[in-house]
Parts: structure tokens; C-alpha cells; sequence
């Protein structure tokens, strides 16, 4: 296992260099000069000519790339163009809020799709299995810009229970979660009643039922153990769903995170910024599959990494 790990690892080491070079030329492809920005839409050539100097934007892209990947190996992100603050400082102050989001988003998405998908599979055909994939297919269809704005007008705007925006205690985080957390949630239950459909159907449920076990037993304690791992491959590729989509939810609600963050640079042409966010994005994403890979292993005993 260890050396599975390790391995793992290393391939981080290519695939974030091939997004850092990835990002880097989608972010020179963005209309909009950095320099003109940080200078002033008045100011003349002159100075803007002095601040892309400062910058480094004068060099060739090459050279702008091989020294962003010095400073990346020494551990120094460079500073904001939008604000002059060290990017390692900008990204430490956002992040932990956008990992708590999407914590609250994935716990939310498992604590609502696996009960749903486990009982639309023990009701297959029924009232209770068309409701859930009804809701399934709602929750997959609707975009999280919408169903956000529909939750601040129904429990900010006309109920007044919960704010609309903003960083604070567990009510600023309910909304943004939700959010969040119900495409997620009808993936992982759509994908619980598939694996929990195949499993019931199988020769040791039917053993356990014939031995008088009890129901709830033999369909949680037998059946869902025995379909949760294609359920948590889902819900780890989930997870880096919703870092991608906090971008989209963080500006909505106003959530002052690493997604808000990126949007912000974005407008501002504020490269190291952009790049940073990214990197960390991706290395997250790669870090819960390979979390996800270990969890096999203590799903179903059968599973070993050489």
C-alpha cells in the first residue's frame, strides 16, 4: 500500500506542470493588459511600459513560465498584481473557507444520496423509488446559479430565516452548502440505487433472507457495505466537482473563498493569483481520488495494491 501511495505521489509532480502550463497560456489568451490595469486607463504609454518592465510581461512567454516555476520551487508564489500581497498569504486566507464549503457540501450530498438511493433500491418500481429519481432528476437538471438565487428569495428574501451572503456562523453556510451539495446528492444517489439494485440481486442476500435475518440487517449491514464502493469512487470524483463549482457558488452568495478569489483575479488579470488558485484546485482533486483509492481497500477486503 505504501508503495502504491508513493507512486501516486510522484505522478503528482507531471500532471500539476502540465496544468501549470496548461493555465498559463489559457491566462495569456484572456483580452486585457495587467499593466494598463495596475497603471491607470489614463496613464500614458510611458508608464505602462515601466509597469510591464516591473512585471516581467515584457520578456517572452518562455521566460515568464520558467520563472514562475522558479519561484513555484522555492516556494514563492510572487506576489498579487491586484493587491501587492504575497499569493501564498491571498490563498491561505481563502482557502480554508472554500474547504470548509465543500466539506459541508459532500457531507450534506452522502448524508442525503445514500439513504435515498439505498431505499429507492429496497422500493424498486414503487411510490418511494419514482419520488426519489424524481427529485434525482431534478437535482441533476437544475443549475446551481438558479437553485442559489431560489434560496435566497425563498429563506432570505421572503422568509428572512437565513442571510444571503457573507462569511459567519453555520446559517451563512447552510445556503451556499445546499447549493452546492444537491447536484452531488442526486449523483450519488442515482449511482447508490444502480449498485444497491445489482447487489440485492445477488446469491448472499438472498442466503441472509432465507436465514430469517432481519430486513433492515441484510439490506444495510449486507447490501449497502457491499454497494458503497462504486458509491464513494462517485462521491470523491464529486468532490472535485464541487471545488470547481464553489467558483460559481462563492460569487453568488458572496462567499469570500478560493473560488471568489479566482473570479476576482480573473477580472484583474491577476495572473499569479489565477495560476495559484488553479494549482491548488488540482492538487486537492488528485489528493481525494488517491484518498479514495485507499478507502477501497477498507470497503472490500478483496482489493490490493501491488
Amino acid at each position: 500500500m505504501s508503495a502504491y501511495i508513493l507512486r501516486r505521489l510522484l505522478m503528482l509532480v507531471p500532471l500539476l506542470i502540465g496544468i501549470t502550463i496548461v493555465s498559463f497560456l489559457i491566462l495569456q489568451l484572456v483580452p486585457g493588459d495587467p499593466a494598463r490595469i495596475i497603471a491607470g486607463m489614463d496613464a500614458d504609454e510611458t508608464a505602462v511600459q515601466e509597469v510591464r518592465r516591473q512585471l516581467g510581461l515584457d520578456r517572452p512567454l518562455v521566460h515568464q513560465y520558467l520563472s514562475f516555476m522558479a519561484q513555484v520551487v522555492r516556494g514563492d508564489l510572487g506576489r498579487s498584481i491586484r493587491t501587492g500581497r504575497p499569493v501564498l498569504e491571498e490563498v491561505g486566507r481563502s482557502f480554508p473557507l472554500t474547504a470548509r464549503l465543500a466539506g459541508a457540501s459532500i457531507f450534506i450530498a452522502f448524508l442525503l444520496g445514500v439513504p435515498a438511493g439505498a431505499a429507492a433500491a429496497w422500493r424498486q418500481n414503487r411510490t418511494l423509488d419514482y419520488a426519489v429519481m424524481g427529485l434525482v432528476l431534478l437535482g441533476v437538471s437544475t443549475p446551481t446559479f438558479w437553485s442559489g438565487l431560489l434560496l435566497i428569495l425563498a429563506f432570505s428574501l421572503s422568509l428572512g430565516w437565513l442571510p444571503s451572503g457573507g462569511t459567519g456562523g453555520l446559517g451563512h453556510l447552510l445556503l451556499p452548502a445546499l447549493t452546492l451539495a444537491a447536484p452531488a446528492a442526486a449523483v450519488t444517489a442515482r449511482m447508490t440505487r444502480s449498485s444497491m439494485l445489482e447487489v440485492l440481486g445477488q446469491d448472499f442476500i438472498r442466503t441472509a433472507r432465507a436465514k430469517g435475518q432481519n430486513e433492515f440487517k441484510v439490506v444495510v449491514g449486507h447490501g449497502l457495505r457491499n454497494a458503497l464502493v462504486p458509491t464513494v469512487t462517485v462521491v470523491g470524483l464529486q468532490f472535485g466537482y464541487l471545488l470547481g463549482g464553489a467558483v460559481l457558488v462563492e460569487t453568488i452568495f458572496t462567499w469570500p473563498g478560493l473560488g471568489w478569489l479566482i473570479v476576482n483575479a480573473i477580472f484583474a488579470r491577476d495572473y499569479p493569483v489565477v495560476q495559484a488558485g488553479v494549482m491548488l484546485f488540482a492538487f486537492c482533486f488528485v489528493l481525494v481520488n488517491l484518498l479514495v483509492d485507499v478507502l477501497y481497500a477498507f470497503l472490500d477486503p478483496r482489493i490490493t495494491y501491488g
